[in-house]
């Protein structure tokens, strides 16, 4: 889990995992989404990305496509349920209470 929040960190790291979250996508076509980016720069960061378990990857001859690797972030997203649950369900009893309250 460390290591992909670590990875999420970065801006462009995000923005790569919402361009492949729907549909795989080739490497030059992330690279090209960055124009004011190196390619190698763009690599660096989907190397980042696939060692941190967000992304798959396929080769297809010399090219390489990306896509969201499904739950890469199910550990995280676990934690940060749990974290919110119960300050949610003291939010949840206290409005309720405040509505009864009021309607009495």
């Amino acid at each position: 889990m460390d290591e992909a929040l670590r990875a999420i960190a970065d801006p462009t790291r995000r923005a790569i995992l919402v361009l492949v979250r729907d549909r795989e996508a080739p490497a030059g076509e992330i690279a090209g989404r960055f124009p004011r980016m190196s390619r190698p720069a763009v690599s660096q960061h989907l190397r980042v990305l696939v060692g941190a378990g967000l992304l798959d990857v396929r080769r297809e001859g010399n090219r390489r496509f990306y896509r969201l690797r499904p739950g890469g972030l199910a550990e995280a997203a676990a934690f940060f349920a749990d974290m919110w649950a119960s300050p949610l369900d003291r939010l949840k009893r206290a409005a309720e209470r405040e509505e009864k309250e009021e309607g009495a």
